[in-house]
């Protein structure tokens, strides 16, 4: 999807309506009756099959058994060691799947090259009590977790399908589709599903500085829903904010909340891309910093720029505090370039904007280095 595609992809809540056989058949919405066929024939397209591996590392999954596992955490249990390749065949695979840091350099391909049809899901949140006492809390919420360095994923969904209005008695409402920790972690053409904290993008630790790339990928939510402390380029991406029925009054949530340590000098760039809205217009602000109980000295870091920007926006007052103790105009947050009604500079004191010098830097080659996942392909 090019960052100014308007065509939309299924959302979650689609998803969610699709009822359980829709669910059953190829994710979140039904391919079209050729992409089926071919799915049935060769589940795992051009990407080999048990019979003929695309190479020795490779194991393929598939919820119908035609694969060497069913379910997408067996075939990481079984894939030790590094430079291991999953292929997933078109399904929906209800599962919390976890990749720790002794795995590296994995590589996750939906088969259809098409992330709807190829859905990681589960509905834990924050709150959700755990078997055996306490709860998940927001980092055990997720529906799957990268710590391992070097991962890659391609044309796959991940999401979390848990939602307010069905346990009303739940308070701790953040609920993760992906939390990745590792360096050197690309997403290209995925979907991330969620409302609270869709998409985590953290690091193993606070001085860890994680390298993120995220590429052509498509992330709805709410309340904070890209958020994290890594070192994050969205490049060609597609935000959505959901319409809420459960709030009387903007604003309905915030795109992004980084959470960038005081030593990182680069947190998340937002580049080429866009951000849209099924809310009222000015019900959303474009971020708002976190800054953790457990690093009170981050200095949350945001650049928006070449990206347009939707009339779910608010213009006027984009960035809001999440504590007062940590004003929004004390930390790194910054646009450049951008367009569309919710970039209209009506007051120039809530509108930061990077210089044409500071621009220079405020690219995907200064915050990755010498990683340069574009290059890539599979």
């Amino acid at each position: 999807m090019s960052s100014h595609d308007t065509r939309l992809p299924l959302s979650r809540r689609g998803f969610l309506l699709a009822g359980t056989a829709a669910a059953a058949a190829l994710a979140v919405s039904p391919a079209p009756a050729r992409a089926q066929t071919a799915a049935g024939r060769r589940p795992f397209g051009r990407f080999g099959s048990p019979a003929a591996r695309l190479t020795p590392g490779t194991l393929y999954v598939d919820s119908r058994g035609r694969g060497d596992h069913t379910t997408v955490r067996d075939a990481v249990t079984a894939a030790t060691g590094s430079g291991r390749t999953l292929v997933l065949a078109p399904g929906t695979y209800r599962e919390t799947v976890a990749v720790d840091v002794t795995r590296t350099e994995a590589t996750w391909i939906g088969a259809s090259e098409d992330p709807r049809d190829v859905v990681i899901v589960y509905d834990n949140a924050a709150g959700t009590p755990k078997p055996g006492g306490g709860t998940y809390g927001t980092t055990g919420s997720a529906t799957t977790t990268v710590q391992a360095d070097g991962f890659t994923a391609r044309w796959i969904t991940f999401a979390n399908d848990w939602l307010r209005a069905d346990h009303p008695d739940i308070t701790g409402t953040q609920a993760v589709a992906l939390k990745v920790q590792g360096d050197r972690s690309a997403f290209h053409h995925c979907r991330f599903l969620g409302h609270q904290d869709t998409l985590y993008a953290d690091s193993i630790a606070l001085t860890s500085f994680a390298r993120q790339y995220f590429s052509h990928c498509y992330t709805e939510g709410d309340v904070d829903f890209v958020f994290g402390r890594a070192t994050a380029v969205h490049e060609h991406c597609h935000f959505r904010t959901l319409n809420r029925t459960d709030l009387a009054a903007a604003p309905y949530g915030f795109v992004f909340a980084p959470s960038t340590a005081g030593a990182n000098p680069r947190g998340h760039l937002v580049t080429r891309s866009r951000v849209s809205s099924e809310a009222p217009d000015a019900f959303y602000k474009l971020a708002r910093p976190w800054v953790p109980s457990s690093d009170t000295t981050a200095r949350p870091s945001l650049v928006v720029r070449d990206t347009w920007l939707g009339p779910g926006i608010d213009a006027a007052a984009p960035y809001t505090n999440m504590s007062d103790a940590f004003p929004w105009q004390n930390q790194r947050f910054a646009e450049y370039r951008d367009t569309g009604p919710g970039a209209r500079i009506t007051v120039p004191e809530n509108r930061p904007q990077l210089t044409s010098e500071q621009a220079e830097s405020a690219t995907r080659e200064t915050y990755l280095g010498d990683w340069q996942p574009w290059k890539e392909t599979c």
